[in-house]
């Protein structure tokens, strides 16, 4: 059965560190009408805001979800809305609510109206104890012990019983840690990797919450927006996992990431505080092996570390100019 055409995307989670920048290039692939923005309470910048439509909606109160698709014709669904992991671990009730009871409103939504897309990213938090930490393969043990992780491999088994059950024509990747100068850190084990940058260019000084040797996979957003829509318009006939690819830019320790910043800000200066999210961390593959990926519908990054350092750099001090920081 031919495949069907995406036109009108909704995005939910649009105001979060992947939706703030992923509408945007939505927008600029479809059309700015094209792209639904929905948002559960913060407020979306003035560019989200102001270039499409924009909504407030829960994923965990389907019917609001189920209005706006009706409203706007939707038939591909982007949805990002999660609970991270270090804020899982502090309130796993709402986690399992939000990453599970608001998923299965989405995949309902998805199989009733029968949508052409659902794009739904999971996490290298499905890996854990038993898992090779080392070039971490497709297939694999996912013993997590989070309930992030616990949610996503859930998450992963429940779009793939969508699939198999009513042909809903779901889709997903692993993504590792996501650094980003436009979305402060939010609540991750690997935004580390995000505030390091922040505080490189506000203070030069950065106490970081894992320890030095820290090694963990990690991607560039402009390369994470990229594998969403590449993934969203691959041909579904060659997609053999099609809710759990992974998928990965580059891995390295904090020092390495660190001395990466010295190239461009010579007296930037690390300490260490490890505290809960180190074990987390520990659970998690140092590289990933994301060959099916590639073979199966073409993901290649772009940026290297070195690369994104100076790209990081270069906007957040325009940024920390402006005082957006």
């Amino acid at each position: 059965m031919a495949e069907r055409e995406v036109k009108n995307i909704m995005v939910i989670g649009a105001v979060g560190q992947i939706g703030s920048e992923l509408t945007m290039a939505l927008r600029e692939k479809y059309g700015n009408d094209n792209v639904v923005a929905v948002g559960r309470k913060t407020k979306p910048s003035d560019e989200l805001r102001d270039s499409g439509p924009f909504e407030f909606a829960n994923c965990n109160d389907k019917e609001s979800i189920e209005n706006l698709v009706k409203k706007y014709d939707i038939d591909t669904i982007h949805h990002l809305a999660a609970i991270l992991s270090g804020t899982g671990e502090a309130n796993p009730e709402l986690a399992w609510k939000v990453n599970m009871d608001g998923l299965k409103n989405v995949l309902d939504i998805a199989r009733d109206y029968k949508l052409a897309r659902l794009i739904v990213p999971s996490s290298i938090a499905v890996f854990g104890p038993g898992t090779p930490l080392q070039n971490t393969p497709q297939q694999t043990i996912l013993r997590p012990n989070t309930i992030y992780g616990v949610t996503k491999v859930a998450g992963e088994l429940l779009c793939d019983y969508y699939f198999e059950k009513w042909g809903v024509d779901v889709r997903g990747m692993r993504f590792p840690g996501l650094i980003s100068y436009k979305t402060p850190p939010g609540g991750g084990t690997t935004d580390y990797a995000v505030a390091i940058y922040y505080e490189a260019v506000k203070t030069g000084k950065y106490e970081c919450f894992v320890e030095e040797r820290t090694t963990l996979p990690m991607m560039y957003m402009p390369d994470a927006i990229n594998c969403h829509i590449d993934l969203q318009n691959a041909d579904g006939s060659k997609l053999r996992y099609r809710n759990a690819y992974n998928v990965t830019g580059f891995s390295f320790d904090v020092k390495t990431l660190a001395d990466s910043i010295r190239k461009v800000i010579p007296e930037f200066e690390v300490t260490y505080k490890p505290d809960f999210r180190q074990k987390i961390a520990d659970s998690w593959p140092d590289s990933i092996d994301d060959t099916a990926a590639k073979e199966d519908w073409g993901w290649t990054p772009e940026y290297s570390l070195d690369g994104m350092t100076e790209d990081m750099i270069k906007n957040l001090r325009i940024m920390h100019e402006k005082g957006e920081i």
